[in-house]
């Protein structure tokens, strides 16, 4: 919400492709910030654990980067400084993601990535529809949410006390080493990379419309601003409960019945079927049409999906970097998604970006269904 809106008033008649920019820049450091920070937070040691020193400093150095973004004027100055708070963002990612696979047992796993999935859904939307509010107050609307990130990081780290590393063997710093740590799987990685691809199609799919909200209301439905920040609330709200909900069941329920690939591929079909609706009219109800069967499918998707990626990983001695790179699917979607529906936008307008969106979540689906170690 804040970062298009501010760029709306950077560049008003490039807005689209601005923000473009700033997702492809955000990606590419989002790729080597994950690998970066995973393996840094693998590796470790001190009497505070392996993954909260990388979450609490990154915390920090987020909420100084967030008032720094808030500072810049110009287009340039402002693709610098957000690259370098995604690079502090994936800081905190990369380990954070990494202690569902230190500290969760196989047969809990629906459980408590289902508790994962309800934090970033209520995040997620709650973010969206609080970032509502600040629409014409988004230097407020910025310092809020670097408040917010300063808090999180050292209450997530006393929540959560991690055991001392102290006592884990150290690794001498060799070649093999080094390609072990920082670098993509290379052996017996054939369904993570499914499972890689599959979710940065489906993420793709939900941000490719969530991630241009704002512009599809203001200039493909034709609503003012104070309808859009009304419409904007209720579409977020829409999304963050239908998730919440989903969240809540769909983890427990795969436990239940033992499988992770059918209620995700059951998730993604929800989520093409409610991207494509507003291709049908430029009504707004089609939006909050889309906020409530996109947030059933991502909510059972996100409950579900972080226990399928724990259980296609090739080595449990690298969990933080082979997640981190599995988490930059969904980093990297919600990149991608909006890449795609700018270029779409600037060629065909804003109608084409919905089909394609649906496109992205099938083809996801179908990915997801084709791994074989997991059921």
């Amino acid at each position: 919400m804040l970062l298009p809106a501010k760029v709306a008033v950077i560049a008003p008649d490039t807005k689209a492709t601005v923000v473009a920019l700033l997702s492809t820049s955000a990606m590419i450091v989002a790729t080597i910030a994950n690998i970066i920070f995973g393996a840094l937070s693998d590796l470790t040691r001190t009497r505070w654990g392996r993954r909260t020193p990388w979450i609490v400093l990154g915390s920090i150095a987020c909420c100084i980067m967030l008032f720094v973004v808030n500072a810049m004027t110009t287009v340039i100055t402002l693709a610098v400084a957000w690259c370098v708070y995604q690079l502090f963002l994936n800081a905190i990612v990369a380990p954070s993601i990494a202690i569902l696979s230190d500290r969760t047992a196989p047969k809990n796993r629906g459980v408590i990535t289902s508790i994962y999935a309800l934090g970033y859904s209520i995040g997620l939307y709650g973010g969206q529809t609080i970032g509502a509010q600040f629409l014409d107050k988004v230097s407020l609307g910025f310092a809020a949410m670097a408040v917010l990130t300063l808090i999180a990081g050292p209450l997530g780290a006393v929540m959560m006390r991690e055991q001392s590393s102290l006592g884990m063997p150290k690794k001498a710093f060799t070649m093999s080493m080094f390609l072990e740590h920082f670098s993509f799987p290379m052996h017996h990685a054939r369904d993570y990379y499914l499972a890689l691809c599959g979710k940065f199609l489906i993420v793709s799919a939900n941000f490719a419309i969530s991630g241009y909200q704002l512009y599809i209301l203001t200039d493909y439905m034709k609503q003012d601003s104070s309808q859009t920040a009304k419409l904007v609330s209720i579409i977020s709200l829409s999304l963050m409960i239908t998730a919440i909900v989903m969240s809540a069941c769909a983890g427990p329920i795969s436990d239940r019945i033992g499988r992770r690939k059918l209620p995700v591929i059951v998730a993604s079909l929800c989520i093409a079927v409610g991207v494509i609706i507003p291709f049908f009219s430029a009504s707004p109800w089609t939006m909050i049409a889309y906020g409530v069967i996109a947030g059933i499918g991502m909510g059972a998707y996100n409950a579900v999906d972080q226990a399928l990626n724990i259980e296609v990983l090739p080595d449990p001695d690298t969990a933080a970097k082979d997640l981190g790179i599995l988490n930059l699917a969904n980093t990297g979607g919600q990149v991608l998604g909006p890449v795609l529906a700018a270029t779409l936008i600037s060629a065909v307008g804003y109608h084409a970006i919905f089909p394609m969106a649906a496109a992205c979540a099938l083809i996801g689906a179908v990915l997801v269904s084709l791994i074989r170690s997991v059921k």
